[in-house]
């Protein structure tokens, strides 16, 4: 009895040796003191940009991989910010899984650079860096700063919305547009159904897209598709400085004496996001009609003479029949054309 209960004794010691032993790997390998950052070098720290070179390769990076002292996927990010801003106002790119080298088109590093609010026309300056990481656990490490000089110029970008609504067909999908090319982009989108899925992406074509991290949140070449979270349009904003999505109803519809409806009830126009403006083919009678935002009279048009005035006077149709009417918000106009 006392050689098992002596065994015991050992076999517990040596548990509790091999688990201590095992805790202080662990508290080893989640130090930064050994930990190596990763070594990022630029073919050039000045780049001039111009429309001109908007399709060529303008700058490119290779970086050696950290070494956080064991094996683990390491996520690399290339965060570009102002000179001496200590990346308060950030632009981040997350680098694809394993690779090693990156180039940026004229028009890609043009559009991160906007992002940052910089003017247009004029050299500034930018600070570059690599952030890279293992675990939400672990504090990440940076590589050491390279400075770079550009000078970007004024321009329109966009993203496409290729989806469940359309075929995923990059090539036809609809698109989200950045009047200056910082960050911050636009469109309407009409959904037949809710959970609606797609994703994001910077040409036509599936070369780089954008995905969904969480809720209101995306990520480059990342993600899971996005839903649409209700049917109908949808007004979408993109923030891919903050890499943010949101949405909101943006509709608008014909209401009035003339209108299927009458004045009880809108009936609704679709969004051609190619043109920008609202249409509908309805058949009208002869009477009046106004056009409202959002099934509310909150914000409404009406007018004469195919000009638009907010909360005008009820716009008249003459004679009954079918009418293709075009709505235009950005010109103030309107056109109801009799087939």
């Amino acid at each position: 009895m006392k050689i098992r209960h002596y065994i015991g004794m050992i076999l517990t010691l040596f548990a509790v040796f091999q688990s201590c032993k095992k805790d202080e790997t662990q508290a080893r390998l989640a130090s930064g003191d050994a930990v190596k950052p990763a070594t990022l070098n630029l073919d050039k720290t000045t780049v001039t940009l111009s429309k001109e070179n908007a399709s060529d390769t303008v700058l490119h990076f290779t970086l050696v991989q950290p070494d956080f002292g064991f094996q683990a996927a390491v996520t690399n990010v290339l965060q570009i910010g102002l000179k001496g801003d200590n990346f308060k106002t950030v632009k981040e790119v997350v680098i694809p899984n394993g690779r090693t080298s990156l180039g940026f088109t004229g028009n890609e590093l043009n559009s991160y650079l906007l992002a940052l609010g910089v003017p247009t026309g004029e050299a500034s300056d930018f600070d570059v860096r690599l952030k890279s990481s293992i675990s939400s656990k672990i504090a990440p490490v940076f590589s050491p700063l390279i400075n770079l000089k550009a000078s970007p110029y004024a321009s329109t970008s966009y993203l496409y919305v290729p989806g469940a609504y359309q075929g995923w067909d990059p090539v036809t999908a609809e698109s989200l547009v950045s009047p200056t090319s910082n960050g911050i982009y636009t469109g309407i989108i009409y959904f037949p159904e809710a959970n609606s899925e797609f994703k994001l992406t910077t040409e036509r074509n599936w070369a780089n897209s954008y995905g969904q991290t969480a809720a209101g949140k995306i990520a480059y070449n990342s993600g899971d598709n996005i839903k649409a979270p209700r049917a109908g349009s949808l007004e979408i904003e993109v923030n891919t400085t903050a890499n943010t999505i949101t949405f909101k109803d943006h509709s608008w519809g014909a209401i009035g004496s003339a209108t299927p409806k009458g004045w009880d009830a809108d009936t609704d126009m679709r969004y051609d996001n190619a043109n920008q403006v609202w249409k509908l083919s309805v058949s009208l009678t002869a009477g009046a009609i106004k056009f409202r935002k959002n099934h509310d009279w909150g914000t409404n048009f009406g007018g004469a003479n195919g000009n638009l005035v907010a909360g005008g006077s009820d716009i008249a149709v003459a004679n009954a029949g079918t009418y293709d009417i075009v709505l235009d918000l950005n010109a103030n106009t309107y056109t109801l054309m009799k087939k």
